[in-house]
């Protein structure tokens, strides 16, 4: 077996290494598996009993720690052994996904998707920071560049079962790039591609990447990944921006409802509890709202917390949000009465994840927080340190975590993924 190159070797060598993947992936996706952006629900929360690390360091409670080439935002998408992630070489303009091996943190492959044509950033962006998604066979990912939104599905073995381009992506107003993560509902993939020169939303078949159904939407850069939700006694496709907070139908893409209220610009994924969603953003305003869901268009409460790149939480009745200053909020779900807030440490652009009671919360130092999920009082159960740059959301499954952070401290920056945990 020949040793892996790096990310640049792989595609400048026009070949993919690999090593034989151990899953029966003609199995369904177990339940310890984490298949896209904020988790099994798609709402930030992992399973219960899973007896998470609350205390770690770069010495303490690491079973394992592994290099990632290149630069990227995304999250882990983990499918049986397998930790999927996107990276993309910025010298070399090279996007493509790397996995590693999930009890050892070895590299099992790496496959080039696209060269060139990368577009301006803003300097917290990059040019992977779309999370993978998976239906546990098969990895979904998007890229942004030649001024358009490409979608490719790759197997197991890293091989590209298909790739295609999806829609124009060419922001003129502002020229931040991508970000918003793509979510599987049923056998389709859904995507958005919102900026000011155009803007749409795609649901592309899972085995062949043809479109299923298609939407306008309108012009506006936004970076909110869209989230289905089962709301309001019906599956609801959530998505804020462009001044309103609107749903869709997940079938065919047909607007349920829309209510003016929050900004033109949201990063956040939408959250939700019974009959209510909620969302926050963004730019050039600040604001969090609750929305009745039932398309009559009433907004249960509102406030001026901005949580613009951050998505919040929902637990027994209340919200918490992890706002872009490092300000903790806890509110009554129902009413919007604050309970509490904690001034800790910003910046922050990763969304907090619910663990067995315990919220995790990490900004863009490397510092993450753990503190318990309750109205009472803000209680802070410990204070983490890996690296001194952390965007990517953490991982949380079968009692261990998953996080991706960076390291300047020798002199070039360096991502890594870290497994914790105390078994």
């Amino acid at each position: 077996m020949r040793r892996l190159l790096s990310f640049t070797a792989v595609f400048h060598s026009l070949m993919l290494l690999t090593l034989a993947p151990t899953l029966n992936w003609s199995d369904a996706a177990a339940a310890s598996d984490w298949l896209q952006w904020r988790g099994p629900s798609g709402n930030g929360i992992a399973g219960t009993g899973q007896g998470a690390p609350i205390e770690w360091s770069s010495t303490k409670n690491v079973i394992w720690k592994t290099d990632i080439p290149g630069r990227g935002h995304s999250s882990p998408t983990i499918v049986g052994d397998l930790i999927v992630l996107t990276t993309a070489d910025e010298q070399a303009q090279v996007q493509g996904l790397i996995a590693f091996d999930r009890e050892s943190g070895k590299q099992k492959w790496i496959t080039p998707v696209s060269q060139g044509g990368f577009p301006k950033l803003h300097n917290k962006n990059t040019h992977a920071s779309s999370t993978v998604a998976s239906d546990g066979t098969l990895f979904f990912a998007v890229f942004n560049h030649h001024r358009k939104l490409e979608a490719a599905a790759l197997d197991a073995a890293g091989k590209i079962v298909w790739k295609r381009d999806v829609g124009g992506f060419d922001p003129k107003m502002y020229e931040y790039g991508y970000a918003a993560s793509p979510t599987i509902y049923k056998d389709t993939l859904i995507i958005t591609g919102n900026c000011d020169t155009i803007s749409w939303m795609k649901a592309l078949d899972l085995k062949t990447g043809k479109d299923v159904w298609s939407r306008d939407m309108p012009k506006g850069l936004v970076w909110s990944s869209p989230i289905v939700a089962n709301v309001a006694g019906r599956e609801q496709l959530l998505l804020s921006g462009f001044e309103k907070f609107s749903a869709y139908d997940p079938n065919n893409g047909q607007p349920l409802w829309s209510v003016p209220c929050l900004t033109h610009a949201t990063c956040g994924t939408a959250i939700w509890d019974n009959n209510v969603a909620f969302a926050s953003g963004g730019y050039p305003k600040a604001e969090t709202v609750a929305v009745a869901a039932d398309g009559s268009g009433r907004i249960l409460w509102k406030n001026n917390v901005k949580c613009y790149e951050q998505s919040m939480l929902i637990s027994d009745g209340y919200v918490y949000a992890f706002n872009d200053q490092g300000i903790f909020f806890c509110w009554e779900a129902a009413t919007g009465r604050e309970m509490w807030k904690s001034r800790q440490r910003g910046p922050v652009s990763a969304s907090p994840v619910l663990v067995d009671g315990l919220i995790y919360a990490s900004n863009e130092l490397g510092t993450t927080y753990v503190f318990k999920a309750s109205p009472e009082k803000f209680e802070l159960i410990a204070e983490n340190q890996l690296g001194d740059e952390s965007f990517a959301t953490p991982v949380f499954l079968d009692g261990r975590a998953f996080i991706r952070v960076a390291s300047s401290k020798s002199g070039s920056r360096q991502e890594s993924l870290f497994c914790i945990g105390t078994k």
